[in-house]
């Protein structure tokens, strides 16, 4: 009876923890939400300013939608509150409490949300969405790829010029290693922190900004490809 007992008491406290950690976790979630955030598009072509409140509203709490947002993204119509459901996850609800979208959180302050039939949306800080867009505009003119030696291996010019929502036209620069010119970029986009570079084919290269202000492809390999701006 006292071996039983124990397990008992080991399984209660168990619980116990578990409950405080989801407790705790849920908690720090509703403290930190509220404030100003962009709810956009993955590419950023539609986007709309959030503002999520404190206070209560029925069965979550307030948030305000810019007036743009309904012509921007249509199903944010029907939001009229947010709530955090579960252990991490941020609801954006209507009247009755039901879910128009849920996110979760994938990268520090940056959400992901899926509606079904319509695609990924994204949620983050207004703030570091807007800085995102001002960095966006460093990253045009000209850059040279080189080996992990430092030996250049071609040269490419990003635009600011669209050829898609949210994607810039690039062009490289005569005497091109073989392998990049095969690859031959044709459009770049910078999306969540990288530098991403598309074929005409529809093949993709990502560059990660490392700690010597320099851009590395990943996954990185033995022999990397790195952008370094002119």
């Amino acid at each position: 009876m006292t071996a039983v007992r124990a397990v008992a008491f080991a399984v209660a406290a168990w619980l116990a923890a578990i409950g405080a950690a989801y407790a705790q976790d849920a908690t720090s979630l509703k403290k930190s939400m509220p404030g100003q955030w962009e709810l956009s598009t993955t590419e950023r072509s539609k986007t709309c300013v959030v503002t999520m409140k404190g206070d209560t509203a029925g069965q979550g709490y307030k948030l305000e939608l810019e007036p743009a947002c309904k012509t921007a993204l249509p199903f944010t119509k029907s939001i009229v509150a947010w709530s955090v459901r579960g252990l991490d996850i941020v609801r954006f609800q209507d009247a009755t409490g039901e879910a128009v979208i849920d996110f979760t959180e994938v990268e520090a302050g940056i959400f992901e949300g899926l509606r079904q039939g319509e695609g990924v949306y994204i949620l983050q800080d207004l703030a570091a969405a807007r800085s995102m867009a001002k960095s966006m505009d460093q990253m045009i003119g000209d850059w040279a790829m080189v080996r992990g030696n430092g030996q250049p291996v071609c040269g490419l010019t990003l635009t600011n010029t669209e050829t898609s929502p949210d994607n810039f036209q690039v062009f490289l620069k005569p005497k091109c290693d073989a392998v990049i010119a095969q690859f031959n970029p044709a459009q770049w986009r910078l999306e969540r922190g990288q530098i991403i570079l598309m074929s005409k084919s529809g093949d993709v290269w990502q560059f990660e900004a490392d700690d010597n202000a320099q851009w590395r492809r990943v996954p990185d390999t033995a022999d990397p490809l790195i952008m370094l701006r002119q």
